[in-house]
């Protein structure tokens, strides 16, 4: 069975952006956070967000230049939209009209490498409510939102046991937390 991984980056206040500073990462980008987002890209995994996602992403690589790119334009991707229509910008794009509750147990059903959300915040709190996440890892970033905060990570999700799978400190001052989820 192939695993559901969540990936988010948030604030020690668990706000997923907006807020204060508007510079990519915070301006808490490093030499240990690109490492680990290299080696995180280096691994075969699918790709899944939603479609507003998909649009920021796709637009962001094709107007810059930045050396994870190619990578991302290898790796398969899954946008679940029932607007976007085929064929899509960003190379090995599929577009998945379905809706998650029925395509994503079959594709976890199905062989493949791991799938990794990107972004997609609607999408992902679909995929709690559904019971569908396997893997939750929130890199926290050394800020607090506070009143500033526009999107906080896990509002409106039902309560979610998590089992904690490892913890890691990068450039000494992000927190890589790695939650596996409980299924009793």
């Amino acid at each position: 069975m192939r695993e559901l991984m969540v990936d988010m980056f948030g604030t020690v206040d668990a706000y997923g952006g907006g807020g204060p500073r508007s510079a990519p990462y915070w301006g808490y980008g490093g030499p240990g956070l690109f490492d680990w987002m290299h080696a995180q890209l280096a691994e075969d995994h699918v790709m899944v967000m939603g479609a507003n996602s998909y649009r920021q992403m796709a637009e962001i690589v094709a107007g810059d230049d930045d050396p994870t790119f190619p990578r991302m334009a290898e790796l398969p991707k899954l946008v679940f939209s029932k607007t976007l229509e085929p064929p899509l910008s960003w190379a090995n794009t599929t577009v998945v009209a379905e809706p998650a509750e029925t395509a994503v147990p079959a594709l976890k059903a199905g062989d493949g490498p791991p799938m990794r959300t990107v972004g997609s915040p609607s999408l992902v709190r679909s995929l709690f409510r559904l019971g569908l996440v396997d893997r939750v890892r929130v890199m926290v970033f050394p800020m607090i939102h506070g009143a500033e905060g526009e999107r906080p990570l896990f509002a409106e999700l039902p309560a979610v046991d998590l089992d904690l799978a490892g913890t890691r400190v990068i450039d000494e001052r992000l927190v890589l937390l790695d939650y596996r989820v409980r299924r009793d």
